[in-house]
């Protein structure tokens, strides 16, 4: 079975009439939206998300990960604004899957079959899980 990769990216909507909403995704520059209604506003942010990360994924670009929302509602160019968080899975955009052989200890691999299966994974989708939060949390420097 495999698990989507979901990413939280915090947006700010900002009003001047409480009626039409202006969406701001701070961890993507030049990500924007809008919506005559809040609702229309969260579900067109989500899209806009979406659209960018296909061009990013089109150009070769790594996806960015969100920072945290304290650290937006610091910065006083969204004072004011009405913040959410987007969920978006990003699957999709990390390319075409490719089979690699890798040569691991027996006693390992017999752990992350273990370990793949208590959390309903396959194993590939296991390792790929690892991957992506030792390179989203900095370890990647270190191999």
């Amino acid at each position: 079975m495999n698990k989507v990769n979901i990413m939280r990216f915090p947006i700010v909507l900002h009003t001047d009439d409480g009626v039409r909403y202006g969406v701001t995704v701070p961890d993507l520059p030049s990500c924007f939206s809008a919506g005559d209604t809040l609702d229309e506003a969260l579900e067109n942010a989500h899209e806009a998300i979406d659209l960018h990360f296909e061009g990013m994924a089109e150009d070769g670009e790594p996806l960015p990960e969100p920072r945290p929302l304290a650290e937006h509602q610091a910065n006083p160019d969204y004072a004011c604004g009405v913040w959410a968080v987007v969920d978006v899975d990003v699957s999709s955009y990390e390319g075409k899957a490719e089979k690699i052989n890798i040569t691991l200890p027996r006693n390992l691999i017999r752990r992350i079959d273990e370990a793949a299966k208590a959390r309903g994974f396959s194993r590939s989708g296991f390792l790929a899980e690892a991957a992506r939060r030792a390179l989203g949390h900095g370890e990647a420097e270190r191999y």
